[in-house]
């Protein structure tokens, strides 16, 4: 091979490697923005199927806090103050309050739950004891570590404190099964402290004063085999009903 072919073919090899450095950033990024448009609308559809309890117009419109990430470096969350049309009901209401929450924030960057969960079901005990049943998203999508772990559920504990008093403690079941932990780390053999001060529902801020953070939240465990039992039984009874 002549030296003159031997300077085009090396022209050639480095004018490709050149358009693909700049090249192929430009086509990655276009290609992630595509799947993440695409997974939105994916998110939005399966959101408009599969959760049955929607906000309802008709009720009276309440202010109310949801907890999402402070920010996406540290694991702390941070009061959101929404107003919206929430039930008297609590059950409802707290169907409502948690389907919002799972809908994420305006910056998908301070979720606190996957995009896929989805709130299969929620039950009230007697004693102040709510269920929440989520599908299998929760423990498979949701980062294992037990930080990313506990944020997740702090935000489901504090949003229902915020919205709704009659919840005392909050029982997490997955796809209706008691499951040991949440993804590896979180045990959720017992039940968390909801409600700090019950029978009374929570404050709002007043304006212009700081906010105060609730305590910190402790899974409390279950009083043993017949109270879990027993709740069981009571869950089971509910969806034959």
């Amino acid at each position: 091979m002549s030296s003159r072919w031997k300077f085009w073919v090396i022209g050639g090899l480095v004018f490709v490697l050149v358009a693909a450095a700049i090249f192929v950033p430009i086509l990655r990024r276009r290609v992630k923005r595509s799947a993440r448009l695409q997974q939105q609308s994916e998110e939005q559809a399966r959101r408009e199927l599969t959760q049955p309890i929607a906000i309802n117009p008709g009720d009276p419109r309440v202010k109310t806090k949801l907890f999402w990430a402070a920010d996406a470096e540290t694991s702390t969350l941070a009061p959101v103050v929404v107003e919206l049309p929430l039930s008297n009901d609590p059950v409802l209401r707290s169907k409502q309050v948690l389907n919002v929450l799972l809908a994420g924030p305006v910056d998908a960057e301070l979720r606190t739950l996957p995009p896929d969960a989805v709130l299969l079901a929620f039950y009230l005990l007697p004693d102040g004891t709510g269920i929440a049943d989520f599908s299998e998203a929760l423990a498979t999508s949701i980062p294992s570590g037990i930080a990313s772990e506990q944020l997740a559920v702090d935000s489901i504990t504090r949003t229902l404190e915020a919205s709704v008093p009659k919840v005392q403690r909050l029982k997490i079941l997955i796809h209706g099964q008691e499951v040991e932990t949440l993804a590896g780390h979180l045990d959720l053999t017992g039940a968390f402290v909801v409600n700090t001060k019950p029978g009374q529902p929570p404050a709002m801020p007043a304006a212009n004063s700081p906010s105060t953070a609730p305590a910190a939240l402790t899974p409390e465990k279950a009083p043993g085999k017949t109270g879990a039992a027993r709740a069981e039984t009571e869950i089971s009874s509910s969806i034959k009903r």
